[in-house]
């Protein structure tokens, strides 16, 4: 299996465009398999800001366990 890879704007067409110097090192016949992946930066951002915001109130409830108002153990 040979992989062949290129990154191209998708803009809403029906279509994704082969670059002509990627197309000329394709097999002339046969069949292909196509994988398509997609920056996720929208998701990733969002999941980055959850999971910080977690983080500080995990690391707040610690610091009320590991230090209690005096007076109380």
């Amino acid at each position: 299996m040979n992989a062949v890879e290129f990154t191209l704007e998708l803009s809403g067409a029906a279509v994704l465009p082969i670059p002509r110097e990627i197309a000329m090192r394709l097999p002339k016949s046969g069949k292909a398999r196509i994988i398509e992946l997609t920056d996720d930066a929208t998701d990733e951002a969002e999941w980055r800001a959850g999971a910080y915001e977690q983080f500080l109130r995990d690391d707040a409830a610690d610091r009320l366990r590991d230090f209690p108002p005096r007076g109380q153990k």
